[in-house]
């Protein structure tokens, strides 16, 4: 099993302490979170796509080359790329761009993205978000694999032998199709043998799992092999301790005031408790035992081989949320790689070397702050 940490920039006051920061510093935790997760081991990091209010992610490739100058090991992934509201051919000169400048470590996440505000914004409506997001793709795929293009799409200007530069370095890019329950994004993967990444976060697992099973349904119709089929899957938050007692007093703020907020904001909670959210969510909130047994559960019901973490610290102190990865990937990541397969194929740049791993957290200490841009410079090994 592979994990990632993502991040879709909610620029929102912090659950707990009801303090927001500023959108520079906003964006400087980003950084530091993809710092972190490189230093600990995780496999990638990837960073959301969103055109309206509480979040600052409307530009991906920009944070991502950011993200990209000051790692080295870990897998960029865009957690989604809202195709359905962008120029294709603008999509893929940034990408591109973005994949040499990464080394190409970059994998994308597409979607048609939600929200009405974003949607008013490109000019996008609910009757022809999908078809959009079809042609979209299909267009981003052809030039990704072909040198020269010509199409007459419905929603771009037609392209005639078009060129595109610069070409990628990886040929071809992997796209993962994200998807809460929309069955169209489940039937597009399928159609072109991509995997799926489920969203696998508001709801309790039932809708997730009728999704995959579509998606394998339509994948084997499509007539692709059922054992080159890949599923991702989400967690709705995530806190590991030494005990469910611990973790649950930890989370019991956040939990409580990310639950203020959104009523502030008139959404209705799924999960109007911490226990609750525990126990039907896809939270993975207890000791590694407890975190262990319920990703093999809902593996059993998704069969997913990549899973995500949330990679903001929100409502945590720096050091409860590096001492909780820490945890994650010295008691847990290591029994789940070995006892859940990876995706079936070659990953590219592998998880740390046991040398490089954290050592084991004691008592929770803060440990060695991860490097920032600033403390880079001070170190002698500069931020581009």
């Amino acid at each position: 099993m592979r994990f990632l940490a993502i991040t879709l920039i909610v620029h929102a006051p912090d659950p707990v302490t009801g303090v927001r920061v500023s959108t520079a510093d906003r964006f400087r935790e980003v950084l530091d979170d993809a710092l972190l997760a490189e230093e600990l081991g995780f496999d990638g990091f990837g960073v959301g796509e969103r055109h309206e209010r509480p979040f600052i992610s409307s530009s991906p490739p920009v944070v991502l080359s950011h993200i990209a100058a000051l790692t080295s090991r870990i897998r960029l992934f865009t957690a989604v790329t809202t195709l359905s509201l962008l120029d294709p051919v603008r999509a893929f000169e940034d990408y591109a761009t973005l994949d040499h400048l990464s080394g190409g470590r970059l994998e994308l996440i597409i979607g048609k993205g939600n929200g009405s505000a974003q949607r008013e914004l490109f000019h996008v409506t609910t009757d022809d978000q999908w078809d959009r997001n079809a042609e979209s793709y299909d267009l981003f795929r052809r030039i990704w694999r072909q040198d020269k293009v010509t199409a007459e799409p419905r929603f771009r200007p037609a392209l005639a032998a078009a060129e595109v530069w610069p070409r990628p370095l990886q040929q071809p890019i992997r796209v993962w199709h994200g998807s809460a329950t929309s069955r169209e994004s489940a039937d597009l993967a399928a159609r072109y043998g991509d995997p799926l990444f489920s969203a696998n976060v508001t709801n309790p697992i039932e809708p997730y799992a009728e999704l995959v099973r579509h998606y394998r349904e339509r994948w084997e119709a499509y007539g692709h092999d059922p054992a080159l089929a890949a599923v991702g899957a989400g967690t709705a938050g995530d806190y590991a301790a030494r005990t469910s007692q611990e973790a649950l007093a930890v989370y019991r703020p956040v939990f409580e005031g990310r639950l203020a907020f959104q009523k502030k904001i008139g959404l209705e909670p799924v999960f109007t408790t911490l226990e609750d959210f525990v126990e039907r969510s896809s939270a993975l909130i207890g000791s590694p035992q407890q975190i262990v047994e319920k990703v093999h559960r809902y593996h059993e019901r998704l069969g997913h081989t990549v899973l995500h973490l949330q990679a903001d610290r929100s409502g945590l102190t720096p050091a409860r949320h590096r001492a909780a990865l820490e945890l994650f990937q010295c008691d847990i990541a290591p029994v789940l790689r070995k006892e859940i397969p990876d995706p079936p194929w070659e990953w590219g740049p592998g998880p740390l070397s046991p040398t490089e791993r954290p050592q084991h957290p004691q008592g929770g200490a803060e440990g060695p702050r991860p490097a920032t841009p600033s403390t880079r410079q001070e170190e002698g090994g500069g931020t581009s």
